[in-house]
């Protein structure tokens, strides 16, 4: 294992920053995903090459290149605009939602039929899946909380939310260095703990043990983002009650034609 010089993960991690689409990045998930790499080469370009390769992995494999969220929201301000039907559209935008698109609202009143309706939400790595909220089950004083780290994101959320007069807050959080500690009745982890793995094999547990919420609805993808299914539902079911082992979680499993889920209840 390499020892780290300080200076040289500064120049690493502004490097890797100085492309717009890393620059949006909360900058610690950042500094820890070049901490590691130079950890393991001493290479700089190659380090380079290798965070950027995996911070692709963990955001900007699911999205557009470039999203114009000026312009999507201007289409919301705009009140000759069906509201449903563009939440439609833009949720085509983030593979992980437009995946979910042919189900959403069998997906949601289906997994949170038992809590119907739901008064507090907060969505963990929320992508954009907050614009599937006209789909959910929810109370009429409904306060929905979203993190991610992808700035520009977070910041058109929160407009959406306005446009919607939605008792909404959508905020910065890197799930890997901090956790929020509003408590909520439910809490998304949708496709989520699999990208954690990626980071840190511990970090899913301590997720699950630290989230302040009564429920937890954590699903995983049924197939990879190529359309194949290799064995991902039952790998993941098993994988899942094994990370659950010893948590004392009431569990409702549900299987949909891209996704399986659970719902955890304490």
């Amino acid at each position: 294992m390499q020892e780290i010089n300080p200076e040289k993960l500064a120049q690493l991690v502004a490097s890797v920053q100085r492309s717009p689409k890393y620059a949006q990045i909360a900058p610690t998930l950042v500094e820890r995903i070049a901490r590691e790499e130079l950890e393991k080469r001493s290479d700089f370009v190659e380090c380079a090459k290798a965070v950027r390769s995996r911070l692709h992995q963990l955001t900007g494999a699911y999205l557009p290149a470039k999203v114009d969220y000026a312009q999507w929201s201007a289409l919301f301000r705009d009140p000759t605009q069906d509201k449903r039907e563009l939440c439609r559209r833009m949720l085509r935008l983030h593979a992980s939602t437009a995946e979910r698109l042919p189900f959403l609202e069998d997906f949601y009143t289906t997994c949170l039929a038992s809590l119907s309706p739901v008064h507090s939400i907060l969505d963990l790595a929320c992508g954009l899946n907050p614009l599937a909220l006209p789909w959910m089950p929810l109370a009429e004083d409904c306060t929905y909380l979203a993190c991610d780290v992808l700035q520009p994101m977070i910041d058109f959320l929160n407009d959406f939310f306005k446009f919607y007069s939605i008792k909404g807050q959508a905020f910065p959080c890197d799930l890997t260095n901090c956790l929020p500690n509003q408590s909520v009745q439910v809490a998304f982890l949708l496709k989520t703990l699999p990208l954690m793995d990626q980071i840190d094999k511990t970090l899913s547990r301590r997720l699950l043990e630290g989230i302040q919420a009564e429920h937890i609805l954590v699903s995983y993808p049924a197939k990879s983002l190529g359309g194949r299914s290799k064995g991902m539902p039952a790998n993941y079911t098993t994988a899942f009650y094994h990370l659950i082992e010893g948590l004392n979680f009431k569990v409702e499993a549900f299987t949909f034609p891209t996704e399986i889920a659970f719902l955890l209840s304490r």
